[in-house]
């Protein structure tokens, strides 16, 4: 098991932003790289933080949260976007950014930690269940 300490930064400057762009654009291919700092910016005005580990080989793991009030569940942490690199999956990042997230939750005196999840992710949902997070509803969607 990787006991390793990752230093977990918190992207306040636009340089720190744009460094986490190219991981973000595998999770939301959408994203475009003119505007990603002020989409980014704006997300921060409502709440959005975005976290991330970065080591010698450059940013290896990605998440952005809110803490966020809901009818259903009550005050919560909301990961919007949470991201491995592929070549580093399984090496304990995304692991210690969920940990990080939970310690956040609990400073922020949140009822829990939130998340929707791609359903072809199964990699991704066997370390959220080992986490201890449990899948308890079906998010639906519309394009409009």
């Amino acid at each position: 098991m990787n006991t390793t300490v990752y230093q977990v930064e918190t992207a306040l400057s636009d340089e720190q932003i744009l460094k986490c762009f190219d991981l973000l654009k595998l999770l939301r291919p959408s994203l475009e790289k003119e505007d990603f700092v002020g989409r980014v910016r704006r997300q921060q005005d409502e709440g959005y933080r975005l976290i991330f580990i970065e080591d010698d080989q450059g940013v290896r793991s990605v998440a952005g949260f809110r803490i966020a009030h809901f009818l259903a569940w009550g005050r919560v942490l909301y990961v919007d976007d949470l991201i491995t690199q592929p070549e580093a999956r399984g090496i304990g990042f995304g692991t210690h950014l969920l940990k990080w997230l939970k310690g956040e939750a609990k400073k922020e005196t949140c009822n829990g930690i939130h998340l929707d999840t791609g359903i072809e992710l199964e990699d991704a949902h066997r370390l959220y269940l080992n986490l201890g997070m449990k899948i308890n509803c079906l998010h639906l969607s519309m394009d409009l």
